[in-house]
């Protein structure tokens, strides 16, 4: 699976954005694609997932200003952020998971918010 991410960019706070990331490949065995974000000198965490059956979860910090979602015949997925804050400045990375635990990654895009 091959995965790229792209709509970074710089955001006023309380702007939006929208995240896209093509996806390419077999994706028959996967079962949950999500986005990560990583600030400088932070640990990569996860935003938010989506499984094959259109569940979805969020980090608590973004819960209400993100969402994820995917459109399986464009074959790709989504992730529109609203009222962001300057906190959510970082790059975005997009993962897919196989049934077997294998981890896919698209490259990142940044995302910087100002104050």
């Amino acid at each position: 699976v091959q995965l790229q991410a792209s709509g970074g960019g710089l955001v006023q706070a309380g702007g939006s954005l929208r995240l896209s990331c093509a996806f390419s490949g077999s994706i028959f065995s996967i079962v949950t694609m999500a986005w990560h974000r990583q600030a400088p000198g932070n640990q990569r965490e996860l935003v938010g997932i989506i499984t094959s059956v259109g569940s979805t979860n969020y980090a608590d910090s973004v819960k209400g200003r993100f969402t994820i979602s995917r459109e399986i015949a464009k074959r790709t997925l989504y992730l529109q952020m609203n009222s962001l804050k300057p906190e959510d400045t970082g790059v975005y990375y997009c993962n897919a998971r196989r049934g077997d635990g294998l981890m896919f990654w698209g490259q990142g895009t940044q995302v910087t918010v100002s104050s």
